[in-house]
């Protein structure tokens, strides 16, 4: 007798876009976020702020590379300007940043610590929180209210 197994899906989740309060919230854990953060009176920004982590910059030596995605010929893709690198984070108040992340993709862990190292060097002494669910946002709130 064959057991029925049960699959996970694998990979990243595609989070679906919210409209909530006339905000167009990227998951249903930023719309967690955001009700909790305004049914507690916390003063907060949502998606406000962008910082560039690494500015751009020419690449003035050959590469010789497929496209990013990994299509397209072998070829020089080299000698050219390269984008800067930026971060926006969710809830931005007077001492704190709020990045909610069910799952992260592959990108963000760097991109948080580069985001880390940018604080310290530009001598910004926010507290960060990461709540990666609707208790972690419960827990956030709370820590909030303490300060």
């Amino acid at each position: 007798m064959a057991l029925n197994k049960v699959t996970r899906k694998k990979g990243p989740v595609v989070a679906k876009n919210i409209v909530y309060d006339g905000v167009a919230l990227k998951s249903g854990l930023e719309k967690y976020m955001y009700k909790a953060l305004k049914d507690a009176n916390i003063d907060f920004r949502y998606e406000a702020y962008t910082f560039e982590l690494v500015p751009a910059f020419v690449f003035v030596n050959s590469c010789i590379e497929r496209q990013s995605n990994g299509k397209g010929e072998f070829a020089e893709r080299g000698k050219k300007k390269v984008l800067n690198l930026k971060y926006t984070p969710d809830f931005v108040g007077k001492d704190f940043i709020i990045e909610t992340k069910g799952r992260a993709n592959e990108s963000f862990p760097l991109r948080w610590k580069l985001f880390k190292k940018w604080m310290i060097d530009n001598n910004d002494y926010r507290t960060l929180y990461k709540p990666q669910n609707q208790r972690d946002c419960d827990d956030v709130i709370t820590l909030l209210k303490q300060r």
